[in-house]
C-alpha cells in the first residue's frame, strides 16, 4: 500500500492506536515478552512511526525476541543498518572537531549521545544520534563557529539555547527515522538550560569541567551527566517531546551510578540548587523501566519537586508526554510554572508570542519536513487560538511520521 494521506483514521482511531503502540513498545523494550502483540493491520503500520519518533528502533531490532510482520522487521534491521553508517560518520566527524579544536586552543565538551557512546553503553548502531551537541565556553563560542565553518558548516538558525550549524553540501532527508547519509548537524551551546516552562533553568556550571582541556572533553562525572539527562528529559516532558530514548539513556546510565555518584547528585541539591525538576523523568524512568534509585535520592527530590507538579506528573504516562501524543495542547506544560506569576507569564507568551518565538516558527516552517509539511506553522496566531477553541488540531510532528509510516511498501 502507497497511499498514505486516505489512509489516515479518523483522530480519536489514531489516538488510541498511538497511546496502544507507544506504551506496548515501551513495556518491550524494557521487558522484553516472547510473543508479538496481537495488533490489526492498521497499527502494523503505524508501528514504525511511533518506533521512529522515539527513536528506539535500532534497538528494537537488537532486543525484541519476536519477529511481528515482514514489513516490520525490515523496518526495523534497516533502522539499525542506517544508524551504524550514520555513527561511523558521526564518530569521524567528532575526531575532526577534537583535531581543530586542540588546534585552535578550544575547550569543548561532547554532550549527551556521544558521551553515552564513549562511556561504552551504547554500540554503533543502537542509539541514533540526530545531531552533536557542543558545549563551549561563551569566550570560545565565535571562535567555535568559525571553525564550524572551516570544516564545512554554515550556520543555519538560532535560538535563545543554541546555534545549528548544517552541512554546506546538505541532503534532503529521509521521511522516516534513520537514514545513512541524513545531514549531520552541530548544535553549539554556550550554555545548558531548560525553559520549565518559562523559567530558565541553567546547569552549565556543572556540565562544563573546571580543568578543562583543548580539544573535546568528558562530563566532569557521571553524576553531572545524569542530571544534565534529567534535565533535557524534563523540558522534554514539559512540551510532550520526550522519546522513550530519553528514559533508555537514563536507565542505562543509573545502572552504572554508585552510591557515591549519587551522593554527588544531592550534593548539586545541597549547594543551594533544588532539583525540582529531577523528580518526574527519573520516576517515568523507574515506572518503566523499574531500576533502582536509592530511596534517600527519591526522598530528596520529592522535597524539591513542586506539590502540584508531583501530583500531574505521578500519573502520566508515557504516551501523554511524548511525541506520540496527537493532539495540539494552548498550555502544554504549565503544571511545571512555580508561581501564579508564572503561569500568567507563561499564559501571555502562549497566546502572544514573542517575536523572536515567531521568527523561530517561521524558520521552522521553512526547514523542518514536518513542519512544512502541513498549515499548522504558517498560521497566524489568531487563526491558531481559533482552532485551540473551536476544535483539537493535531500536531504537525506527529502527523509527519504517521503519514511516513502509512506510505510505506507493505
Amino acid at each position: 500500500m502507497n497511499n498514505s494521506h486516505s489512509a489516515v483514521p479518523p483522530p480519536t482511531v489514531l489516538q488510541t492506536t498511538l497511546f496502544k503502540i507507544t506504551e506496548t513498545l515501551a513495556q518491550e523494550l524494557a521487558r522484553p515478552t516472547s510473543r508479538a502483540p496481537d495488533w490489526s493491520e492498521l497499527e502494523w503500520k503505524i508501528a514504525p512511526a511511533v518506533a521512529a519518533m522515539h527513536g528506539v528502533s535500532p534497538l528494537l531490532s537488537s532486543t525484541l525476541p519476536w519477529q511481528g510482520p515482514a514489513a516490520w522487521r525490515q523496518f526495523l534491521e534497516q533502522q539499525r543498518a542506517h544508524t551504524a553508517q550514520r555513527h561511523a560518520r558521526i564518530v569521524e566527524l567528532l575526531r575532526r572537531i577534537d583535531v581543530r579544536a586542540r588546534a585552535d586552543g578550544i575547550a569543548a565538551v561532547a554532550l549527551k549521545g556521544a558521551a553515552l557512546h564513549a562511556m561504552g553503553l551504547y554500540e554503533s548502531g543502537e542509539r541514533p544520534m540526530a545531531d552533536i551537541d557542543l558545549l563551549v565556553r561563551p569566550a570560545d563560542a565565535e571562535r567555535t563557529a568559525g571553525m564550524l565553518e572551516s570544516l564545512g558548516f554554515y550556520e543555519s538558525c538560532a535560538s535563545w539555547k543554541e546555534r545549528v550549524f548544517t552541512p554546506v553540501d546538505e541532503h534532503v532527508p529521509g521521511r522516516l527515522g534513520e537514514h545513512a547519509d541524513n545531514n549531520i548537524k552541530i548544535e553549539l551551546h554556550e550554555r545548558i538550560c531548560e525553559k520549565l516552562p518559562w523559567q530558565i533553568t541553567d546547569i552549565t556550571s556543572l556540565v562544563f569541567p573546571n580543568q578543562a582541556t583543548r580539544g573535546l572533553n568528558d562530563y566532569p562525572s557521571r553524576a553531572s551527566l545524569m542530571i544534565h539527562l534529567l534535565l533535557h528529559a524534563a523540558g522534554a516532558m514539559a512540551f510532550q517531546a520526550l522519546r522513550l530514548l530519553h528514559l533508555h539513556d537514563l536507565a542505562l546510565l543509573s545502572s552504572q551510578m554508585s552510591q557515591a555518584d549519587w551522593d554527588e547528585v544531592l550534593a548539586y541539591r545541597s549547594r543551594g540548587r533544588e532539583l525540582w525538576w529531577a523528580l518526574p523523568p527519573l520516576e517515568l524512568m523507574r515506572r518503566y523501566y523499574g531500576a533502582e534509585v536509592p530511596a534517600r535520592v527519591r526522598v530528596a527530590l520529592e522535597i524539591d519537586c513542586p506539590f502540584l507538579l508531583e501530583k500531574i506528573s505521578k500519573h502520566k504516562s508515557l504516551y501523554e508526554v511524548s511525541y506520540s501524543y496527537l493532539w495540539v495542547d494552548a498550555f502544554p506544560g504549565i503544571e511545571w510554572s512555580h508561581s501564579v506569576r508564572e503561569i500568567l507569564r507563561y499564559t501571555i507568551s502562549r497566546v502572544r508570542p514573542t517575536a523572536e518565538h515567531l521568527a523561530h516558527r517561521e524558520q521552522s516552517a521553512k526547514i523542518q519536513a514536518w513542519a512544512s509539511e502541513g498549515q499548522w506553522a504558517r498560521m497566524s496566531q489568531g487563526r491558531r487560538i481559533a482552532r485551540w477553541l473551536i476544535s483539537r488540531p493535531t500536531r504537525p510532528v506527529t502527523m509527519h511520521a504517521v503519514h511516513a509510516a502509512l506510505a510505506q511498501p507493505q
